[in-house]
């Protein structure tokens, strides 16, 4: 696991330089334990199952062992069955983004954050423009670097950190970045990132193997509202007397 909260903070010496705010979107800015992503899951299963015409069980095993060997479900489709990018985006992410709840802390921890707020995903930009809407947070963020931004090559593939950066004027050295999977932070930190690991207690899947290094890891969090606002709080202002 990461370093403790205080003991990485006492190293970095915090966020104070840090100018553009990078989201991963999914199981990050709304928690794991919401079920948007298992219906993305379950269509992605359908369309390979479709297309592919394979059994249910068959489509799943494969869809895992892309996501595995590829860094997206996606990426293993084009590479290997020559799937258009764009029809498999489209399908999974035809979803219901009602089952998200618009968290006020994150609102407005957001709107105290000093500098840019960009959305770094491996999903469409179709999709986060939902889920930003639907979380009721979209008017905080300047930019969405989404995976056909990225020539569909996803993260944690180093290439694409540099080119979101370049792509959107972001200083590694003064920039954070936020992800629920923490290999994804790996190529982050490489390039002088402060990272953040948002570290859901329901998530199932980007936790560390025993004994992994997790040096890539700044800091770590659950709660991704209360770690904002605790950099940035709100100032409170006693009424005239």
């Amino acid at each position: 696991m990461a370093p403790s909260e205080n003991s990485t903070e006492s190293s970095l010496g915090g966020t104070d330089h840090v100018e553009a705010w990078v989201f991963d979107l999914d199981n990050t800015l709304y928690p794991a334990s919401c079920t948007l992503f298992p219906q993305i899951d379950v269509r992605m299963r359908a369309f390979i199952a479709e297309r592919l015409g394979l059994p249910l069980d068959q489509a799943f095993r494969l869809q895992k062992r892309y996501y595995r060997d590829y860094g997206t479900t996606l990426r293993g489709l084009m590479l290997v069955h020559g799937v258009e990018p764009t029809a498999f985006l489209d399908y999974v992410h035809e979803i219901d983004c009602s089952v998200l709840t618009p968290c006020g802390r994150l609102d407005a921890a957001l709107g105290r954050l000093p500098g840019r707020k960009l959305v770094f995903t491996n999903g469409s930009e179709r999709h986060a423009v939902n889920v930003l809407a639907r979380l009721g947070i979209a008017r905080h963020f300047d930019g969405i670097f989404d995976i056909g931004a990225a020539d569909y090559i996803p993260k944690p593939q180093p290439a694409t950190y540099d080119l979101m950066a370049r792509r959107h004027g972001v200083d590694p050295r003064r920039a954070a970045m936020f992800e629920d999977i923490h290999a994804n932070l790996r190529p982050a930190a490489a390039i002088g990132m402060t990272t953040v690991w948002v570290n859901d207690p329901h998530a199932e899947w980007g936790l560390p193997t025993p004994g992994e290094d997790m040096s890539h890891v700044h800091h770590e969090t659950a709660d991704l509202a209360g770690w904002l606002d605790a950099r940035h709080p709100a100032v409170y202002c006693p009424p005239n007397e």
